[in-house]
C-alpha cells in the first residue's frame, strides 16, 4: 500500500506535457515554507475549515471528547486523537476533513490510466510528488514497473533529503527527477527545513556522475535563500554538474497560509510578501551566462 493525499489530473507545470501528478503523503522535511504542509505527517492529517461549518456538531460527538467548541469556533486535540481516519466522512458540511490514505498499485494505475491518450499526444505522463516519494516503501517500486510496462513516463518531484541507496534502487525506472536544490549553506539549510544539505548537495553529484536526467528547481524564498549571494552559489553549484541542463526558479507565495490555518499550525511566512516573476529575471540571465537553460515557474 501507498500513502498519498491527492491524484490530480491534467497537470502542465510538474513535467513536460500533460500529466497526471500522484502526491504522496510524509516528508523528511520540514521546511517553514511548505505549500502542501498536510504532506509532511505520513499519517492522516485532520483539517477544519471554519468557514464552511454548519455546527451540525456531528464531529463533536464522534471526537470522544477530544473536538470540542467554544467561542463559535472548534478545539481539536490533533495530537490524542489516535484514528484520525474514523473522522474522515463524518462532517456533513465537509468543514472538518481528512487528507491522506492508504490506496494500492491498481488503485493508482486505474485513475493514472485514464489519461493515457493525452500522455502520449503531449509527450507527457506521471508525475510522482509529495511529500517526498521516495520516502515511500517497496510498494514505489512497484508502481514505477508497471508504469513503465504501460509506456509512461515517470517524472519524480523529490528533495532528494534521502539515503542515496535508496535513489539507487529506483535506478532504470525514473525518466526525469525534478529535485529541488534549496540552499547550498549547510546551517541554514538546517535551520529552515530540519534537514541535511551535505546529504542533498552529494546526491545530487552522484545522480549527475550517474548521467541521470534531472531538472533542478529552486524554490526562491525570502528570508531563506532569496539573495545575490545564495542564489548565485545556488546557480554556480548547478553549473558545475556536468549533466545539468536545466534549471527552474520557483518564485515564493503565501497561498499555502489558508491550509495551515486548517491544519491548526502556525504559518511563520503568512505576512510575508510574494516574490515576483520580474524579480528574478536577472536569475535567470545570469544561469544563462553559466549555460543553463533557466526558466520562472508558476
Amino acid at each position: 500500500m501507498l500513502r498519498i493525499f491527492n491524484i490530480q489530473r491534467y497537470s502542465i507545470h510538474d513535467g513536460s506535457g500533460v500529466r497526471t501528478v500522484v502526491f504522496f503523503k510524509g516528508c523528511p522535511l520540514n521546511c517553514l515554507w511548505c505549500n502542501n504542509p498536510e504532506s509532511i505527517d505520513p499519517f492522516p492529517s485532520i483539517m477544519f475549515d471554519e468557514r464552511l461549518c454548519r455546527r451540525f456538531e456531528d464531529c463533536i460527538k464522534a471526537g470522544n471528547g477530544k473536538i470540542k467548541s467554544g467561542n463559535n469556533t472548534l478545539f481539536i486535540d490533533r495530537e490524542n486523537i489516535q484514528n484520525a481516519s474514523s473522522l474522515r466522512d463524518i462532517c456533513p458540511s465537509g468543514a472538518l476533513s481528512v487528507t491522506g490514505k492508504e490506496v494500492s498499485i491498481q488503485e493508482i494505475l486505474r485513475e493514472v490510466e485514464k489519461d493515457i491518450h493525452f500522455y502520449r499526444t503531449s509527450g507527457g505522463g506521471v508525475t510522482l510528488s509529495g511529500g517526498e516519494p521516495f520516502a515511500q516503501e517497496s510498494d514505489l517500486k512497484e508502481l514505477m514497473i508497471e508504469l513503465r510496462k504501460k509506456g509512461i513516463h515517470i517524472s519524480v518531484e523529490t528533495s532528494l533529503h534521502v539515503p542515496w541507496e535508496t535513489i539507487e534502487e529506483y535506478d532504470g525506472l525514473v525518466d526525469t527527477f525534478l529535485a529541488d536544490l534549496k540552499h547550498t549553506d549547510a546551517e541554514k539549510f538546517g535551520m529552515f527545513t530540519g534537514g541535511n544539505a551535505t546529504l542533498v548537495l552529494n546526491n545530487f553529484i552522484k545522480l549527475d556522475e550517474k548521467g541521470s536526467h534531472f531538472i533542478i528547481r529552486v524554490p526562491v524564498i525570502p528570508g531563506f535563500n532569496y539573495s545575490e549571494q545564495e542564489l548565485y552559489s545556488i546557480i554556480d553549484f548547478a553549473a558545475g554538474l556536468k549533466n545539468a541542463r536545466e534549471i527552474n526558479f520557483i518564485p515564493f507565495n503565501s497561498l499555502a497560509k489558508e491550509k495551515y490555518a486548517m491544519l491548526g499550525r502556525e504559518y511563520q511566512y503568512g505576512d510575508t510578501g510574494n516574490v515576483n516573476k520580474s524579480d528574478l529575471l536577472r536569475y535567470v540571465e545570469f544561469a544563462g551566462r553559466k549555460g543553463l537553460k533557466a526558466e520562472i515557474l508558476n
